[in-house]
């Protein structure tokens, strides 16, 4: 079992900046696969970003603008946001899956955290 506890969402302005963190428990975190998702209002929960080891891979709609990272040592997984869009508003999970071949697939992910709430104004 694996629990992860997403934080660091809030309000920004178009433009803006802010970093998501997910810290993890329960199992050896760096056996797990990372993903981040979202959800905005209406719509269905999408892919964003995942981690295995060190290379980060994107949605198109967030490259070059997002990047995920993880610390092991503090079994952490981050996600920075620059050049924050209105767009972008949504709630953020980030989810750990063992085994993964199709990471943009959130049926391939295992746990979820509870999800952040990200809200960029215009």
């Amino acid at each position: 079992q694996v629990q992860l506890v997403e934080s660091g969402g809030g309000l920004v302005q178009a433009g803006g900046s802010l970093r998501l963190s997910c810290a993890a428990s329960g199992r050896t975190f760096s056996n797990y696969a990372m993903g981040w998702f979202r959800q905005a209002p209406g719509k269905e929960r999408e892919f964003v970003a995942f981690i295995r080891w060190s290379t980060g891979y994107y949605a198109d709609s967030v490259k070059g603008r997002f990047a995920i990272s993880r610390d092991n040592a503090k079994n952490t997984v981050y996600l920075q946001m620059h050049s924050l869009k209105p767009e972008d508003t949504a709630v953020y999970y980030c989810a750990a899956a063992g085994k993964i071949t199709t990471p943009d697939n959130l049926n391939a992910y295992t746990y979820w955290g509870q999800g952040t709430q990200v809200t960029v104004s215009s």
